[in-house]
């Protein structure tokens, strides 16, 4: 015989209804509310609240708020207040109940805004800590990328201030007031110059326009990544037209303060491979696993068949070089700003060479460029094209790839809101959360279980005679085994 739905009958009173029992006890959330310490909150605002007043929301309930948003790629804030009261184990992690009052959407962008960037730097930091102690992090090893991120603003917001189109907009002047109230809010806190100052965006002044196939208003994160499990060291937001070869030195030191550890290799790909980055891991002691960015000029010249600077040989003794014909290049002109020193022959010697067609196209003739610092900066090359830096190298490519690509489950391809410090929030949050995933996958898989992947791994790499495989399975095994 088959059943007939009838329509509930609401009871008017719940007896002995506990909302824990009602969330399962592998649940992702239990999981953070047992291991996450959200309570810290409290010490670091406190000073931002008065003593009288209206009672506000308490910290913890904005920070888990904010980290809900985030896990659930919640498109925005309204939705997420509207669905708490419809999700128990939100409720729960929450610390509410099934009748408990439902803050506002307005409160989250209210406690941005009073509590700024700092206290999620904080939370990431403490997440990061949380790792290391679990040994997760060995932090002698570390790899570098950067990634674009689209600005929550439309190109048609784009103007261009040296026009005089836009100024006959009829909103021309709220325009104008807006981004002159931005630039006075950001300016405190913004340690990045925009290079692109003449396209701005009306409603994210913070954007920059990327030129990457489809010009777009971008942002970019830049990450230091761990090789050990893959946890996510240090983490920066930029306008999207930084270039992120100067971001290098800044995630070594924020992996150095947050996990105590100085950095003994650098793993970037070549846009990292500039003089400045080869010179700042020398004078520091580190050792750059990076392809030099020079290596594709050199190919440049050679499709140009003309010399290589390689052929020209330079002698210590009487700082000059000897070109492929035999003649001397002597110091001609100092460059402070680039900290260079030009090398040539004189102009006459070069018109009757009879090798100047395979030397320059130049009339002058052929100048070498050496840096000041030429020796150590070749040190450091030649140690880039060592057999262990290929190896570092295109583990990078995957390693990088695959920590931006979980981070695309939690939108942070995409600006959740405007402005740059909103956007240093958003990567915190992201990154703390990826970080956390690891975490709690590791004290919650058996110790024996972790041990024979290792070893099933081992086994099989160890049966590959190429010393290069059996390198890479050393490091997979490293990477992927927490």
């Amino acid at each position: 015989m088959m059943g007939m739905q009838q329509e509930p009958q609401s009871n008017l009173f719940y007896v002995g209804i506990n909302i824990d029992k009602r969330v399962r006890e592998n649940h992702f959330l239990r999981r953070v509310k047992q291991l996450i310490d959200f309570d810290f909150s409290y010490e670091e605002v406190k000073d931002l609240y008065g003593d009288n007043g209206n009672v506000s929301v308490p910290p913890p309930v904005i920070l888990k708020l904010m980290l809900l948003l985030v896990l659930y790629n919640v498109r925005s804030e309204r939705e997420l207040i509207d669905t708490v009261p419809e999700r128990i184990d939100w409720l729960w992690f929450l610390g509410y109940d099934l009748d408990s009052e439902i803050p506002n959407h307005s409160v989250l962008s209210k406690a941005r805004n009073k509590w700024g960037v700092e206290i999620f730097q904080s939370f990431f930091e403490r997440i990061v800590l949380q790792c290391m102690e679990a040994g997760l992090i060995d932090g002698r090893k570390i790899f570098i990328d950067s990634s674009l991120v689209d600005a929550n603003a439309s190109n048609n917001s784009v103007l261009d201030t040296k026009s005089l189109r836009h100024q006959l907009h009829k909103n021309y002047k709220k325009l104008e007031a807006r981004l002159e109230d931005s630039s006075e809010s950001v300016d405190s806190s913004r340690r990045y110059e925009k290079k692109n100052s003449r396209y701005i965006s009306s409603t994210d002044p913070d954007a920059a326009i990327v030129n990457r196939g489809k010009p777009k208003l971008s942002y970019q994160v830049h990450r230091a990544v761990d090789r050990q499990s893959e946890i996510i060291t240090a983490a920066e937001a930029t306008p999207g037209d930084v270039n992120e070869a100067h971001m290098m030195l800044s995630l070594i030191e924020k992996h150095q303060t947050t996990t105590g550890v100085k950095a003994e290799t650098v793993v970037a790909d070549s846009k990292y491979g500039t003089i400045e980055n080869f010179l700042t891991c020398y004078d520091r002691g580190i050792q750059a696993h990076i392809p030099d960015l020079r290596e594709a000029a050199v190919k440049r010249t050679a499709q140009r068949e003309i010399f290589l600077e390689d052929r020209f040989w330079y002698d210590s003794d009487t700082d000059t070089y000897r070109c492929p014909a035999g003649n001397l290049l002597k110091a001609k002109s100092l460059h402070m700003d680039r900290q260079s020193r030009d090398y040539a022959a004189p102009k006459k010697v070069c018109a009757v060479c009879q090798l100047k067609e395979q030397c320059t196209k130049n009339k002058s003739g052929r100048t070498i460029k050496r840096h000041l610092r030429q020796d150590e900066l070749d040190r450091m090359r030649e140690a880039s094209r060592s057999s262990k830096s290929k190896v570092d190298i295109k583990i990078r490519q995957h390693l990088m790839e695959r920590s931006f690509a979980r981070g695309t489950r939690y939108g942070f391809d995409r600006a959740r809101w405007r402005g740059l410090w909103r956007m240093r929030i958003q990567e915190c949050l992201t990154c703390a959360i990826q970080n956390i995933h690891v975490l709690i996958k590791h004290l919650t898989t058996p110790k024996k279980s972790i041990e024979a992947r290792v070893l099933a791994v081992k086994t099989v790499f160890m049966e590959v005679s190429s010393p290069l495989i059996v390198e890479i399975s050393g490091a997979f095994c490293g990477q992927r085994c927490h």
